[in-house]
């Protein structure tokens, strides 16, 4: 299992809780190797090369499947072409977090504040092109505001500044944020995934408050070679999906602000459709950030 990422990261909790579940269902160990570099695009890369024997995968997400098709001038694969999709295994929310003070407690009071004050505003990310800053560009082009964007080297420094007050808001991952919701160090005004999350239960979701068309999570899915025979995708998929469903398994993730997606969005027929819609969805926002990569 090719992880394009650094050990330690939201992709990787997912690929170490659901390892071992994996290969005791497969009856050969899974060995999670981590291959990091250009935004998720090197290990991805390497995985739509490999041969189709169903020996290499990689947990692909948001950004290596969807973001990097637009993000990238020439982006090193085709997230439709260069795939077989398995299985879309998990959610991992993101939150709209303001500082404490900010004078807005629901979405649709901090959408008229920021409407009012955008010129004053600024939120922060764990760099320009990362998950936490396209959030906030999805978001901010679904309300219709601009704002000025504050990349940091990370999202620890961003969350420092969100604490001190320094900038207004930020869009982390649901594990980022609880900790600081629960101590009131700074205000979750919504999730911005399609529900409610099993971490922060009353928390509602920008669709119950006005947005009822947007959704912007942390995905995460399996993807093997094109052209991976249908029997070895069928194996796998199957295998995932009773790895998900473990109790173990599914405590953990909610431990960790993960959701395992429902039963009718895990087939592979399902995905293909979901990632040419995430595509879609978030290469206007990009393009008209001005965001690029080479």
């Amino acid at each position: 299992m090719v992880v394009p990422f650094a050990a330690g990261g939201a992709t990787d909790i997912v690929a170490r809780l659901l390892s071992l579940r994996l290969s005791e269902l497969l009856g050969q160990q899974v060995i999670v190797e981590n291959v990091g570099g250009a935004g998720g695009t090197t290990g991805t890369a390497r995985v739509a090369k490999a041969p189709p024997d169903g020996y290499q995968f990689v947990l692909g997400n948001v950004g290596t499947h969807a973001h990097n098709q637009t993000l990238y001038k020439k982006p090193p694969y085709d997230s439709l072409r260069d795939f077989a999709p398995v299985v879309l295994i998990a959610d991992l929310s993101i939150v709209l977090l303001t500082r404490k003070d900010f004078p807005a407690d629901n979405l649709p009071e901090f959408i008229a504040h920021a409407k009012a004050n955008e010129a004053k505003l600024q939120y922060g990310s764990a760099g320009a092109g990362s998950s936490t800053h396209l959030a906030c560009v999805l978001l901010n082009a679904a309300i219709g505001i601009h704002v000025t964007h504050v990349p940091y080297r990370g999202g620890a420094p961003a969350m420092q500044d969100l604490l001190a007050g320094r900038i207004d808001y930020q869009c982390p991952t649901t594990s980022t944020a609880a900790a600081q919701i629960e101590g009131k160090t700074a205000k979750g005004l919504a999730t911005l995934t399609r529900n409610r999350i099993a971490l922060l239960p009353d928390l509602p979701t920008a669709r119950e408050q006005g947005l009822s068309d947007f959704e912007a999570s942390f995905w995460t899915a399996f993807f093997l070679p094109r052209n991976t025979p249908a029997a070895i995708i069928g194996k796998l998929h199957d295998a995932t999906v009773a790895a998900i469903d473990t109790p173990a398994v599914r405590e953990r993730m909610k431990e960790n602000g993960i959701d395992v997606v429902t039963p009718e969005r895990r087939s592979p027929e399902y995905l293909a459709k979901f990632v040419a819609s995430e595509i879609d969805k978030w290469a206007g926002p990009i393009k008209a950030s001005g965001i690029s990569m080479d």
